[in-house]
């Protein structure tokens, strides 16, 4: 199974999200993304199907390991590439939206390369 880059967006808000507040629900997701509570419960239904996330008796949302891997590799990369786009002068909001652009269709290849010109500039500060 492909997963898509809205999909990747959803995971990675359940985990922003979960490291802010102890539960994340749906009405939760509909805030951060700015969607229709009936388009995340159709997303998350997908995604509960997919066993990306699991969804207790009190409708918390948490993600399975498949989910979190998935929303770790992409939160790494949306950390990495807006640090460094901001390394590079451009401001912390632009820089937080080109790098949700990039995060989700950059080669692992060009990525690590990025990453570690990014940790050598960055340290030489």
């Amino acid at each position: 199974m492909a997963i898509t880059e809205a999909v990747e967006n959803y995971l990675e808000t359940i985990l922003i999200l979960s490291q802010k507040q102890p539960d994340v629900h749906a009405i939760d997701i509909c805030s951060y993304l700015g969607y229709s509570r009936p388009t995340v419960s159709i997303v998350l239904k997908k995604m509960k199907d997919d066993d990306l996330v699991k969804v207790d008796s009190d409708n918390h949302i948490t993600l399975t390991e498949k989910g979190r891997e998935v929303a770790e590799h992409i939160y790494d990369r949306h950390k990495v590439l807006s640090s460094f786009f901001e390394l590079l002068g451009v401001d912390k909001d632009t820089a937080a939206e080109d790098a949700c652009k990039i995060e989700h269709d950059i080669s692992d290849q060009t990525f690590e390369l990025l990453r570690a010109h990014f940790l050598k500039l960055r340290d030489k500060d």
